[in-house]
């Protein structure tokens, strides 16, 4: 069975080492989760902030749902590819084509997290005397943090998943065991890829996962599932990780 063969190959501790004269699996991981991670803590960097605001304030939602749901149709691969023949192969192109890939689940997350919070605890802290920032940072992120994380685990799934493809233009990641899988019809290389890139995925997810848990606050529900807020309104749910 091929799956079990790609199994195997896996656990063939010479292709630890080089496979085809280039990095082994275990140097593709690390090009992979390096790539990923910088990607994550930019993306992290730049959609958590816009999220609070969005959240706290109230001002600029339906455009962030705008903004964000036109980068979701954007081809990934497709725009991987114009930016690296305008700019060449390289890092920089590589990176802002994955940020974007992470911003709408991180933003949703953000803002999402913030309008689930029952306004009567807002109400409460601002009549205790707390300003704006400290309502913020003591009340409205402890308790949105669970959506927050929400929002990172799938901008993380998504990210992961899809930064296979920049093999295709010559850059270290898992993905390059299934392109050269499939240009030498070595199928068990492929699957083998195919099944790295999986396990990495549901890792990260499961690590994360764990993340989500701890950071629910003594006393509040762990229901993230919840698509409505104390509002009555209906929030995004952030996409599953699918590659493009």
């Amino acid at each position: 069975m091929l799956f079990l063969q790609g199994i195997a190959w896996i656990f063939d501790g010479a292709n630890w080492a080089s496979v085809n004269s280039g990095l082994g699996i275990g140097g593709e991981i690390l090009a992979h989760l390096f790539l990923s991670v910088i990607c994550i803590l930019i993306a992290i960097v730049i959609a958590v902030p816009i999220g609070l605001y969005i959240g706290h304030t109230g001002r600029g939602r339906g455009l962030a749902i705008v903004v964000a749901n036109v980068v979701r149709a954007f081809p990934t691969l497709g725009l991987l590819s114009i930016l690296l023949l305008l700019f060449g192969l390289g890092l920089p192109p590589t990176v802002f084509v994955f940020v974007l890939l992470g911003l709408p689940p991180l933003l949703a997350g953000a803002y999402a997290g913030l309008e689930s919070i029952d306004r009567q605890t807002i109400d409460a802290a601002r009549a205790m005397g707390m300003t704006e920032w400290q309502i913020l940072a003591r009340v409205e992120v402890p308790l949105a943090a669970p959506l927050l994380v929400g929002g990172l685990r799938s901008g993380a799934l998504q990210i992961i998943a899809t930064v296979t493809l920049v093999s295709n233009f010559g850059t270290d990641s898992l993905g390059a065991f299934v392109i050269s899988g499939i240009a030498s019809q070595n199928y068990v290389e492929m699957v083998g890829g195919a099944v790295l890139v999986t396990v990495l995925a549901l890792a990260v997810d499961g690590l994360l996962v764990l993340v989500q848990r701890t950071v629910v606050p003594r006393g509040v529900s762990r229901g993230t599932d919840s698509t409505t807020t104390a509002r009555g309104r209906q929030l995004p749910t952030a996409p599953t990780a699918t590659p493009s």
